[in-house]
C-alpha cells in the first residue's frame, strides 16, 4: 500500500479542491476499525496514518476532510452504526418532551445527529476563519415541495451550530428557499440537482440572495454556498441509457460517465466565467470505467486541478484506498478544463434527455420537480427518512412499555 492514497494525490495537484466526508462523522472511528479489521497486516500502519490525516484531531486545519455532507438516510446509517447509544438519546428526548409523537421525535433525533457531527468539525471551522468545516444538514426529503416547511426546518438546522450548512433540494420551491436563506446569510448546499439548468438556477438564486443580504447589511462572515451535482444519479438512476436506446443509441459505461462529466465541466466553466460565488460539489461518484482492460477513476481523474468540493461516502473511499492498479492513475493539473471527446459529445447530443440536461435553458424551473432523477432520488431519500421515523416510533413504544 502506498503511503498517500489517491485522494491525497488528487489534492496535491488541486490546491483549491476540498475533500468532504459524505456521511455522519460520528461513524468515522467505527469505519476505521472495520477497514483495519479487513486490511492486510502489512498495510495497517499505513492505513492508520492515512486515517489520522483524514481527520487530524491535533491539527484540524491539516485534515484531508474539509467538511461533511449528511442527510436523513446517512443519519439513519449513523443510528444503525451505534443503535444502543441513539436509543438512549431518543429516550432522553422523550423524557424531556412528554407526549411527543414519533414524527417530532424523529426530527429532534435527526437534529441531535447533526449537532454531534457538526461539533466534531467546529475546530476546523474556527481554525479556517469560518470558511471550511461545514456540515450539511438536510431538510426533510418528504417536504421537498413544501416551501414554508423547508424554511422553518432550515432555520432550526442553522441554529444548531454556526458551521451547519442547510441542504435544500433542487426543486422549484427549493430554489426559492435557497434565495431566501442566502438573503439571511445562512449557508446552503443545493442537493437533488442533476442538470445544468438547475446548477445555474442555483448560482443565480444565490447571487440574488447575496444582493439582498448586502443591501440589508446581513453578516456574511459565516456564509457559503455549494451546488451539488449528483453525477451517477443522473447517469444511472435517471434512465440515460433507456432514453438513448429510444434513439437507437447504445451507451457504454464510459459514455455514461462522460455524459455526467460533460454537464459538470460545463457548469464549472460557466460558474468561473460568471464569477459566481457558489462552489460546485461533486457527489454520487463511481469507480470506472474499464478502458483497455484497466480500471479508471474518471470521476476523479477528470476533475484534477478544479476548485471544487468532492464529497466521498465511506464505501467510495474504501474503493479508492484499495483501488487495483493505482500506479495507472495519474492526476494531471488542469484536466478539469479539457472537454470530453467531441465524438462522444456529438453522440450524446442526439439524445434529447442529455441535450436538455446540457443546455442552460433545457428545463424550466416548473419542470425540475418531474425530472426522473429527482423523482427517484427523492423517493429513495423519503423512504430512508421513513425508516428513521419508524426507529423513533420503536423507541417510543419501548419507553411506554
Amino acid at each position: 500500500m502506498q503511503e498517500n492514497n489517491l485522494l491525497e494525490k488528487l489534492i496535491e495537484v488541486s490546491p483549491e479542491m476540498e475533500i468532504w466526508w459524505d456521511s455522519s462523522p460520528v461513524i468515522f472511528e467505527n469505519w476505521c476499525r472495520k477497514m483495519l479489521a479487513k486490511a492486510k497486516e502489512s498495510d495497517k500502519e499505513t492505513l492508520n496514518r492515512q486515517f489520522g490525516r483524514m481527520i487530524n484531531k491535533e491539527k484540524p486545519e491539516a485534515s484531508l476532510f474539509r467538511g461533511v455532507t449528511t442527510n436523513p438516510p446517512l443519519s439513519l446509517d449513523a443510528i444503525k452504526d451505534g443503535e444502543p447509544y441513539w436509543k438512549e438519546v431518543a429516550i432522553g428526548l422523550i423524557r424531556e418532551n412528554p407526549g411527543i409523537d414519533k414524527e417530532s421525535l424523529f426530527w429532534l433525533l435527526y437534529k441531535s445527529v447533526v449537532k454531534r457531527g457538526s461539533d466534531m468539525f467546529l475546530p476546523l471551522f474556527e481554525k479556517t476563519g469560518f470558511r471550511e468545516g461545514f456540515l450539511s444538514g438536510q431538510v426533510d426529503p418528504r417536504k421537498s415541495f413544501d416551501r414554508e416547511t423547508m424554511l422553518k426546518q432550515a432555520a432550526e438546522l442553522a441554529a444548531i451550530n454556526p458551521n451547519v450548512m442547510v441542504k435544500v433540494p433542487g426543486t422549484k420551491e427549493g430554489y426559492e428557499v435557497i434565495e431566501s436563506l442566502t438573503s439571511q446569510g445562512i449557508a446552503t448546499n443545493n442537493t437533488l440537482s442533476f442538470v445544468l439548468p438547475q446548477l445555474m438556477d442555483c448560482a443565480r438564486s444565490v447571487q440574488r440572495g447575496l444582493e439582498t443580504a448586502r443591501k440589508n447589511n446581513r453578516d456574511l462572515s459565516r456564509w457559503r454556498s455549494v451546488i451539488t451535482h449528483m453525477e451517477a444519479r443522473y447517469g444511472d438512476l435517471g434512465g440515460l441509457r433507456d432514453f438513448a436506446r429510444e434513439k437507437g443509441i447504445e451507451l457504454s459505461e464510459g459514455d455514461v460517465r462522460l455524459a455526467e462529466l460533460a454537464i459538470f465541466k460545463k457548469a464549472y466553466r460557466l460558474l468561473k466565467q460568471g464569477k459566481y460565488q457558489s462552489k460546485l460539489l461533486s457527489c454520487s461518484l463511481r469507480v470506472g470505467p474499464k478502458v483497455d482492460g484497466l480500471m479508471r477513476l474518471w470521476h476523479l481523474e477528470e476533475k484534477a486541478g478544479a476548485g471544487i468540493v468532492v464529497t466521498c461516502p465511506p464505501s467510495f473511499i474504501d474503493d479508492v484506498i484499495n483501488f487495483p492498479g493505482q500506479e495507472n492513475i495519474s492526476f494531471i493539473k488542469g484536466r478539469i478544463d479539457q472537454d470530453i471527446p467531441k465524438d462522444v459529445l456529438d453522440k450524446l447530443l442526439r439524445i434529447p434527455y442529455f441535450e436538455r440536461a446540457y443546455s442552460e435553458d433545457g428545463y424550466t424551473r416548473d419542470e425540475y420537480n418531474s425530472h426522473p432523477s429527482l423523482v427517484k432520488t427523492a423517493q429513495q431519500f423519503s423512504k430512508a427518512t421513513g425508516e428513521m421515523v419508524e426507529f423513533a416510533g420503536r423507541c417510543l413504544v419501548e419507553f411506554v412499555s
